[in-house]
């Protein structure tokens, strides 16, 4: 096992020095550590929650001139429910950051689709694209309802600049466009030359995405969520296909998916190892 490995793979303990509601069920969590403020969009850490359990969250926020960073948690097991019980001031263990994050290209036209608790991971990715000023941004978010979009007004403020473009859906309609946000994404991959798309979210969605980019021969990256235990690769749980989702990703190719397409938008494996489906 590399020193740099070893090194990540060590538990911290880290205080809460901030709690965010950023919708009904999502709340993000800001931390001091190092490591992980270092982390590249993209990258996840396994967060520990004192006599509950450990689980991988994608870092929403990295601050690394401050030494910050954020997870944002959305309330649907008992874990993420402790962690929406924490207050300021209390203490939660960290390992990471690891796995591969996204791939920064020189592309000149970007689609970006994000989803659900995918925008963890798309929002930094997004800011750093941004930041570097020379390509065109086609930002596309989805939610259930109005009340389910996250970071719907750090998206707009980054999008903010000449080239960017932000179109909104949600299934009911009670925001932006009525529909599924692969509605939009497959209308202008039709009507507009696109150099790259970074997808996050529903990986059904995120499977729509890949076979439009198939189509219409655009590189295409995604981030993969699956059961992760010892994040190092040894465990097995997170297997799709001949990669390990904690080492090899979480963020794959279209090439990479192309291999895994049996499985990628159709299986994941429960922590028995047994295949379930999406």
């Amino acid at each position: 096992m590399s020193a740099y490995l070893t090194t990540t793979n060590q538990l911290r303990t880290v205080r809460i020095v901030g709690i965010r509601d950023e919708t009904p069920t999502m709340k993000s969590i800001t931390f001091r550590d190092r490591p992980s403020a270092n982390a590249s969009p993209g990258q996840f850490v396994m967060v520990w929650i004192p006599s509950v359990d450990e689980v991988p969250m994608s870092l929403s926020t990295t601050d690394p001139k401050e030494g910050f960073a954020a997870i944002t948690v959305e309330k649907v097991g008992e874990a993420t429910k402790a962690l929406h019980k924490m207050r300021v001031g209390d203490l939660i263990g960290t390992r990471g950051p690891f796995g591969n994050g996204y791939t920064l290209t020189k592309a000149r036209n970007i689609m970006i689709v994000g989803g659900g608790t995918g925008l963890a991971s798309i929002a930094p990715l997004t800011e750093q694209i941004i930041a570097q000023k020379r390509c065109g941004v086609t930002f596309l978010l989805g939610a259930k309802t109005c009340n389910e979009l996250l970071f719907l007004e750090r998206i707009k403020a980054v999008l903010s600049k000449p080239d960017c473009e932000m179109i909104v859906t949600t299934d009911d309609g009670s925001y932006g466009e009525k529909g599924l946000v692969t509605d939009p994404a497959e209308h202008l991959l039709e009507c507009e030359k696109f150099d790259m798309v970074y997808a996050c979210g529903p990986e059904q969605m995120m499977y729509r995405v890949f076979l439009l980019t198939e189509r219409h021969k655009v590189r295409f990256q995604a981030s993969l969520e699956r059961f992760m235990r010892c994040a190092i690769g040894l465990c097995g749980t997170c297997v799709i296909g001949r990669f390990r989702v904690c080492r090899d990703g979480p963020v794959f190719s279209g090439d990479e998916l192309r291999e895994v397409k049996s499985e990628f938008g159709h299986f994941r494996r429960g922590f028995d190892g047994r295949k379930t489906s999406l």
